[in-house]
Order: structure tokens, then sequence, then C-alpha cells
């Protein structure tokens, strides 16, 4: 029986040291710098990364970059704060967009504006609109990555049937129910197509309030001074819910849960005409859809002017705890992805922003933009938003516990609950969210 033991002893030992292993990439070849790098990128996205990571090693044999996947954004994170500022931390990680907060306060990461000061970088190539949300107190904190924003989707063929141009989408919400009413198919009580859908996650909320020009929290948007209140339950919040509430009491609007995969699937199979969906996925979606896809800017509410969208997705972060040699070899690194040709081929790959614009006039996106000019729509929508506390978006540390207040909320509307009391339920749990921090 002993014998056994130690032998499962063994075992979970060798595992273990295994896991350690992998969790940590191994040493780096002599001679090399090694660049420990945390990532949420899985499917396809995670080949690209591979590919442009080894591009980076082959050009620059004294570094060596080992990308190393996590998990989604928030298993990543929950990994992070374990290690963070210990041997075991990560040189580089990534973090969604509403980790920013957390990132900052956590005392564990150098700014990149140290790197950009150092080296004198000029970061006036980089995508303004993106920079934008990851400057705090006038310091670039992080280096923009895979970036984002929320667009309309829409089903052309279905356009043309109800007798709507397929050239001119809704770009406001009385435009928006007027062509739900008409691309809404019934047969007796089934509803076989319904005009439009938007999942119920807090990011298309918030981005649906951002465009308004309307906050998510005081301290504009927590970049004077750190939120203390949640005020997106204000006029531009209500309307929003106000017109999802409208939407699903005529029978126009579907509701299609939290799963991005399901709602894309009632999509292509023909069960919604129009909804919100990310700019990244755009491309997948025009090859996979059996009809033709159309691609369009978020709708406004009527008289209100468009202020744009607030950028989504991730940057990477540069760890504190790393040595002098390792956040260079990191910067470095950080300088080649931010390249016109490496961001042409990120942006051709996978459809997420290039962070330097120059990417746009290579021949690859000029040829892929010809391809998919839906991919031209999701760059002119950020080009063209203005820079406020609003469309730079909300700096907290509780965002993740927020948007599941406001998913709540969203789910009560269907339920009959007013719009206003059900924000404002959302809004009172955010804010006791923020003071308890």
């Amino acid at each position: 029986m002993r014998k056994s033991w130690a032998g499962v002893l063994f075992f979970v030992l060798i595992w273990i040291v295994a896991g350690c292993s992998s969790e940590h990439a191994g040493q780096a070849a002599e001679g090399k710098t090694e660049v420990v790098f945390w990532h949420s990128m899985s499917g396809d996205l995670q080949t690209v990364l591979n590919d442009i990571v080894a591009d980076f090693n082959q050009t620059h044999p004294e570094i060596e970059v080992k990308p190393v996947f996590q998990g989604t954004y928030e298993e990543a994170l929950t990994k992070w704060n374990a290690v963070a500022g210990t041997k075991d931390a990560p040189t580089i990680m990534q973090t969604f967009e509403v980790g920013t907060k957390h990132m900052i306060d956590s005392g564990k990461i150098t700014p990149v504006q140290t790197w950009i000061e150092k080296d004198k970088y000029d970061v006036s190539q980089w995508e303004k609109n993106i920079v934008n949300y990851y400057t705090v107190n006038g310091q670039i904190y992080s280096m923009p990555f895979n970036s984002s924003t929320p667009v309309l989707i829409y089903n052309k063929d279905a356009f043309r049937e109800a007798g709507l141009d397929p050239e001119k989408p809704p770009l406001t919400y009385s435009e928006l129910k007027e062509a739900a009413k008409k691309l809404t198919k019934k047969k007796g009580k089934e509803t076989e197509r319904y005009g439009f859908s938007i999942l119920n996650y807090g990011w298309f909320f918030e981005e649906m309030v951002a465009v308004q020009g309307g906050l998510y929290v005081n301290n504009n948007n927590g970049r004077s001074g750190d939120a203390t209140k949640a005020v997106f339950n204000g006029e531009q919040g209500k309307r929003v819910f106000e017109l999802i509430r409208d939407m699903y009491e005529d029978g126009t609007f579907y509701n299609a849960g939290q799963n991005w995969d399901d709602m894309r699937a009632a999509f292509q199979a023909g069960k919604i005409a129009m909804y919100l969906d990310s700019s990244a996925g755009v491309k997948t979606l025009v090859n996979s859809s059996p009809f033709d896809v159309g691609v369009s800017y978020l709708p406004v509410p009527d008289g209100v002017e468009r202020q744009g969208v607030v950028i989504g997705g991730a940057s990477l972060w540069m760890m504190k705890g790393s040595s002098e040699e390792e956040q260079k070899a990191a910067w470095e690194f950080m300088k080649y992805l931010t390249t016109a040709p490496v961001q042409a081929e990120w942006h051709v790959r996978t459809g997420y922003f290039a962070i330097n614009p120059a990417a746009y006039e290579e021949p690859r996106v000029k040829e892929e933009w010809e391809k998919y000019p839906q991919l031209k729509v999701t760059v002119d929508q950020l080009h063209e938003t203005k820079p406020t506390p609003a469309t730079q978006g909300a700096l907290i540390a509780v965002f993740p516990e927020s948007r599941q207040h406001v998913v709540k909320a969203m789910e009560r509307l269907y339920e009959g609950v007013d719009p206003q009391e059900a924000l404002d339920q959302a809004a009172t749990e955010t804010s006791k969210a923020l003071r308890a921090r």
C-alpha cells in the first residue's frame, strides 16, 4: 500500500512541476532575454498571435518572447492577482479594458509611459481615439493591443425583402424601430424573424450611453478623480432601456440572452435581422453568413448629436517586478507590435483595429477593404469619435461587477419592470460597490 501511495505522490509531483514549467514557459536559451507574455487570445486569434511572436523572435535573436495562454480575461486576471509582484509573474500581461483601474491601483505595473520617455518614442503614430482610453492623468499606462468597438450588423437580403434600402441602415432610434417593424416576420402567433436584438451584456449598454455623450460614473467617468457614484441611470441610460422595453413589447426585439455564439447563430439562421456586435467579429460573420451582411454605426436617439464610441478589447501591461533588461526587451516587443506591417497583418487576420493607422495604407489592408468594405465602416466610426470623458470610457475597479448589475437590470425589462426602476437599482448597486473599495 505504501508503495502505491509513493507512486501516486511521485506522479503528482511530476504533474505539478510540469504544470509550473508550462505556466511560466521555462527558461530562455542562453544569451537571450526571456519575456513571458500572458494572454487571453484563443482559437484563430491565438494562431495569429503566435505567428507574430515567432516572427519577432526570429528577427530579434537576443530576445525570446514566450506567449502563454491563460484562459479568459477574467481567469487570467485571477491568476495574475495570485502572482503579481513575485518571480512567478509574467513580464507582459494582457488585460481587458475594464481591468485598467484595477491594474493601476495594484501598484504592480510599470506604466509604458516610462519607456516612451526613456526611448523618446513618438506616440503620435498611435491611434489617438484608442490611446485616449489607456491615458490617465496624462500618462499612457498600457499599450493598446486588440481594440474593437460595437457596430450595427444587419441582413441586407432581409432589408431588400422588406422593401428597405440595404445601403441605408437605421441611424436613429425612430429609424431603428420603423425598420425593425418591417423586418419582423410572423406566421400566426409564431415570430419567424425579429427585427433587432442586443446581447444582455453591459458593454453594449455602456456604448449606447457614451454615443449620446452620457457618463457611466461621476467625476468625469472617474478620469478627474476616483468615481464614487454611478450616473448611468440618467437621461441617456433611460433612453436605451426605454428603446429595449418598447421594442420588446411590440414584438420586434429578440431576447438573445448572454451568449455571444447563440446571438450570432440566431442572426446567421435568419432569426434576427439586425443586432449589435463587436467590430472584431465582422469578417468572420461576412464569411460564414448565407446572405449579404451590412455594417453600420451605433444608432442614436432622435435629436441627439453622435459623440462616437468607447474603445473595447484589451491592452498590454508591463510588470514592475521585471528586471530592467526584461522590461527593455518587453518594450522592444511592444514597439514591434505597433509597426504598420505587423498591425496590417493583425487587422486583416483578426478584424481588430490597427493601433498604428499607417497600417491602413498598407497594400494588404487596401486589398482586404476592397473585398470587405464592412471593415472600413468600423474604422470610420472610430475615426469620427469625438474625444470626451464619455467616449474616453469609465475608469472604475469594480467594472465586471457593475456589468452584472446592468445585465440583471436588462433582464428585468423583459419581466415588465419599469426602465427607470431597473436602471436605478443597477446604479445603486454599482455605487455601493464603488464606496466599498
